[in-house]
């Protein structure tokens, strides 16, 4: 059998934090960015970790 082939977008987005967490950039930070509030761009330039649901999928992508 082959080994197995990183999902290679995934890998540019996703980290895995010290405690085995996975890290994601939070969406909406890319363009338009006038018509944002000061804090609501402050939010969202902080990271965050994947939610349960989505864990799954994201540590298939990985091959973690």
């Amino acid at each position: 059998m082959p080994k197995m082939k990183t999902h290679s977008s995934a890998k540019k987005r996703f980290k895995f934090s010290g405690s085995g967490k996975i890290k994601r950039r939070k969406a909406c930070k890319g363009h338009l960015l006038t018509k944002k509030a000061k804090n609501r761009k402050r939010r969202l330039g902080k990271e965050t970790f994947v939610q349960k649901c989505d864990e799954k999928r994201v540590r298939l992508l990985l091959c973690a």
